[in-house]
């Protein structure tokens, strides 16, 4: 790996402060990114798709856990090198520095391996996750109070939810009286990203160059979410017996879920344009999630067997996702001829070995495990080595 990802030998929950349990959450969640990202194709099952629009999947859950759960990481991150001594002014150009190199290394991602300029984009899962991990951090290190930043979430989501009703999309009016309400194409969202990037937008989907589900004004709910990660944090570092701490997981949990489907009958869940509603109920099975997970590792004290698979993953989690999604990219590109006929290594894998499984869901399934055991052979041999690449 290059000079911008270091390594260090040192475990990463004790480098930084982090419990057990955040390492196995963020594997779980890196392990399902890299299977519902190479999902199989076509025959996949539904929840191993996003939703095509508004509407809620499993697979939407994944990316706004990956941020809430970075978002407790710097909670616990700062604390500690503040408590080694660092003084604020080192972790704000580390954490710059950091956000930096994490936008190069998605543009990285997203041009491999062509790197196309005309239509290079510029937005991506590893910018997202860079502006969030910027703002929620800036904004801890400024007021590292947890009613400031609740204040701070709830601007954000309101905001956001202003920006999409109440302001109109040039050239087409009013959203909700001139165009329909979050209209795939008529959204100040994503009229803002094709002022900014015309030509460099997503292109994967029907409509590319049209919208970017990574936008630039979509960037703001998204910060909400990591926000949500912080207060979580925040939580799991006081003082509070675990029993409370556990209660008081559930109970924000069950809040958000409430709050977030109550609000989705007039603001829909949209992944795409990470609506305020979707922050909330995203946020609400995120925090589900670690719930359960910090009662099985923390309280039960279940480090071994089925949890080391997570750990793993969870250890190396950057260096997994980045190895899932620049290797389709040389697999590819590595071309001979079979029966007569031209192919690459994945679709001959495709034809010989996963087509022949009964049930094209089964089918896709199997490819998706079997690409995400793949990935997890690399992390392991660093695990191994105990190096942990960090940015």
């Amino acid at each position: 790996m290059t000079q911008p990802l270091l390594a260090s030998t040192a475990p990463p929950s004790t480098r930084a402060s982090r419990l057990v349990s955040l390492d196995v959450t963020r594997g779980i969640t890196i392990a399902f990114m890299i299977m519902v990202n190479n999902n199989g194709g076509d025959g996949s099952w539904g929840f191993m798709n996003h939703a095509e629009w508004n509407g809620l999947t499993a697979t939407d859950l994944v990316f706004p856990t990956f941020v809430l759960v970075m978002g407790m990481s710097a909670v616990l991150a700062i604390e500690g090198r503040l408590a080694r001594g660092a003084t604020r002014g080192q972790i704000v150009r580390h954490t710059i520095r950091r956000a930096a190199i994490l936008c190069v290394l998605g543009v990285i991602v997203n041009s491999f391996p062509f790197f196309e300029l005309a239509h290079m984009r510029f937005y991506g899962v590893l910018q997202r996750i860079a502006v969030c991990y910027l703002a929620a951090s800036l904004l801890y290190l400024w007021k590292p109070r947890a009613r400031v930043l609740a204040v701070a979430l709830l601007i954000a989501l309101a905001g956001y939810w202003v920006l999409l009703r109440w302001i109109p999309v040039p050239g087409a009016g009013l959203p909700g009286r001139d165009v329909p309400f979050m209209d795939v194409r008529q959204n100040v969202v994503s009229w803002v990203d094709r002022q900014l990037f015309p030509h460099h937008l997503y292109r994967d989907a029907p409509d590319h160059n049209v919208r970017d589900p990574e936008g630039l004004l979509s960037d703001l709910p998204a910060i909400g979410t990591a926000l949500i990660g912080v207060l979580a944090g925040m939580w799991l570092r006081s003082r509070r017996p675990v029993a409370a701490q556990m209660a008081g997981l559930a109970a924000a949990a069950l809040a958000s879920l409430a709050l977030g489907y109550l609000w989705s009958i007039w603001f829909p869940l949209n992944k795409n344009l990470w609506t305020s509603s979707y922050v909330l109920v995203a946020g609400g099975y995120s925090v589900a999630l670690l719930a359960l997970v910090f009662w099985v590792v923390e309280v039960r004290g279940w480090r071994t067997g089925w949890t080391r698979v997570w750990l793993i993953f969870g250890s190396n989690a950057i260096a997994a996702y980045m190895f899932s999604e620049l290797l389709p990219g040389v697999l590819y590109n590595i071309h001979f001829t079979s029966a007569g006929a031209q192919t690459d290594v994945i679709s001959y894998v495709a034809e010989r070995v996963f087509a022949r499984i009964p049930g094209p869901g089964w089918a896709a399934f199997a490819y998706s495990v079997s690409f995400t055991a793949v990935c997890f052979l690399p992390v392991w041999l660093l695990y191994r080595r105990r190096i942990f690449l960090r940015v």
